[in-house]
């Protein structure tokens, strides 16, 4: 090793173990995606845990977060202008095994994935004062066939395959927003550590957008390697998936996307749901 050798700089990403992230990420996880000096190593957790660790602990140089905890750790961290899931008139849905009006599912007790998801505080600016029960995401769509919950909050891969076990879309929470706000529903996004410094955060940023960029020119090979977190996906339906949240706003959120994350965090501190105003900033 000669002086001139610089030293490798190591990212720690966290993000979910799911199919949409998994396709974001491919590029930078199979290092068919390169940054010279940089080493990014992955972990996979659930996004109600990650949101957790980045409020308390600020663990990782890169998280998936909801947008709904973003005011709680922007001290510590900004957004990246890329990487996000965003609903074009789609989003968290509550299902039922029966059919329920809207005034009733206000007075049901709902399932939901995680007080700290964007879709519980889409939820709570729809229904302000239903009453909540935090079930692990994947447990949920069980609990209400099991007859547990009148209702769940479902996300994720749930979304397209609720109908299986027999449930009924009660409300499509995205399409709600849009009808609400002409906005598209922002659910997640990814945040990085501001100490890492203008330079990294960059380079960084830009390698992200660059591994989801990969992606869509190599979908099939992406898609390959996102189905083993497609959870019980069929390739069909895996594919739909991750074109409802990877594709143009993932690598950038456009104006109106911007606009729509400023405005959910603005409309959940103004209705008392969040108790700290969000200072939304971007890099790259």
């Amino acid at each position: 090793m000669t002086a001139a050798t610089t030293a490798i700089q190591e990212i720690s990403i966290a993000h979910s173990p799911d199919s949409d992230d998994a396709f974001m990420f491919y590029g930078l996880a199979t290092n068919k995606v390169r940054v010279p000096g940089f080493k990014f190593t992955h972990t996979l957790t659930d996004i109600e845990t990650l949101n957790h660790r980045a409020i308390n602990e600020a663990f990782y140089d890169v998280t998936a977060i909801s947008f709904h905890a973003y005011p709680y750790l922007q001290d510590n961290y900004t957004l990246m202008s890329c990487g996000g899931s965003v609903g074009e008139g789609y989003g968290p849905m509550i299902v039922a095994p029966r059919k329920l009006s809207l005034d009733d599912i206000k007075k049901t007790r709902i399932a939901v994935p995680g007080t700290l998801t964007t879709a519980y505080l889409t939820l709570k600016l729809f229904a302000p004062d239903v009453e909540t029960v935090t079930v692990p995401f994947d447990k949920i769509i069980p609990a209400v066939v099991a007859g547990e919950f009148d209702a769940g909050l479902i996300i994720h891969e749930g979304q397209l395959t609720y109908a299986n076990d027999g449930l009924i879309k009660l409300l499509d929470l995205g399409q709600w927003w849009r009808e609400q706000t002409g906005l598209p529903l922002p659910l997640g996004g990814n945040a990085i550590r501001r100490s890492l410094g203008a330079e990294t955060l960059l380079t960084t940023t830009n390698a992200l957008r660059d591994s989801i960029q990969h992606a869509l020119d190599n979908r099939e090979e992406a898609l390959t390697y996102a189905m083993q977190f497609a959870r019980d996906l069929d390739p069909t339906l895996a594919n739909r998936f991750v074109g409802m949240y990877v594709n143009e706003r993932t690598l950038n959120y456009g104006e109106d996307g911007k606009e729509a994350i400023r405005k959910l965090l603005a409309m959940g501190y103004e209705r008392g749901i969040i108790p700290h105003r969000a200072n939304v900033d971007f890099v790259g």
